[in-house]
Formats: C-alpha cells, structure tokens, sequence
C-alpha cells in the first residue's frame, strides 16, 4: 500500500475568488438592527408639537370667491347673489371650464350654517369638485 503525500499539480492553482456570503449575512443582521432601533430611537422623547390652526393657500385668480355675510346674504366677488338658484346657474356655467376652479367660500363668523349650507349645496347641484373655506389666520401671542 502506497500513502501519496505530495498534492497534484491541480490543487497547486490559487483560489482568488473571495467568498462574500459572511459578508451578505453580516449586513443583513447589521440592517435588522437598524430597522429596529431607529424607531425607538426617534420617538424615546414625548414632546407636544404646536399645531397651526389653518393652512395657508394662495388665492388663484381662476378660483371663484362666494361670500356669505352674517345676515346669510350670498356674494360672488362683490355681485349679490339674488337666490340659490341664480348661485346654481353661475356654478353650471363654471364647472363646464377645463380645468375646473376651486370655489373658495368666506363665511361671516356669526352667519348661520344655513347660509354657507346653501352654497355648499348649490356648488355640488352645480357639479363643482373642489370647495374650500376661507379663514383668517388665529391672532399670535
């Protein structure tokens, strides 16, 4: 019986490849980790954010401003409106445009809901999409 203890001329090649599945694993468990702690780490401190009140917007020219005084009288820019069914015929005619404007409603503050309810209900009767109030914004201290 023979031993062979010398290697053959093809193991005698170098190996260059290098071998990257401990790296891939140790990445992966490295983006665990921070998957995990990075939430907890972003909300440990219990704060009470200030909120504003409204959202200010810019007033395109395109957009149509209907006005409802404290007296629930309606206004379209500076018009009076005479009824809800002239509203509505004047909505009719402004939701045929393409792109369709938004309608900006300015409530009196001590008008009834009936009188910006009717607006409302003569923008949807009219087809129009997009309604939005108009506020001021609250005093600083």
């Amino acid at each position: 019986m023979g031993m062979n203890v010398g290697s053959s001329s093809d193991e005698d090649q170098i190996n260059s490849s290098i071998n990257t599945t401990p790296l891939v694993d140790v990445m992966l468990v490295l983006l665990i980790i921070f998957l995990i702690t990075i939430p907890v780490v972003t909300t440990s401190i219990k704060l009470q954010l200030p909120k504003e009140e409204i959202q200010i917007r810019e007033s395109k020219p395109e957009n149509i401003v209907i006005s409802v005084n404290a007296d629930s009288k309606m206004f379209m820019y500076d018009t009076p409106i005479r009824d809800i069914r002239d509203l509505t015929d004047r909505l009719k005619k402004v939701s045929k445009m393409d792109p369709q404007p938004e309608v900006h409603i300015r409530g009196d503050l001590t008008a009834t809901y009936d009188g910006v309810g009717r607006v409302i209900f003569a923008c949807r009767s009219a087809g129009i999409s997009k309604i939005a109030f108009l506020t001021e914004p609250a005093a600083r201290e």
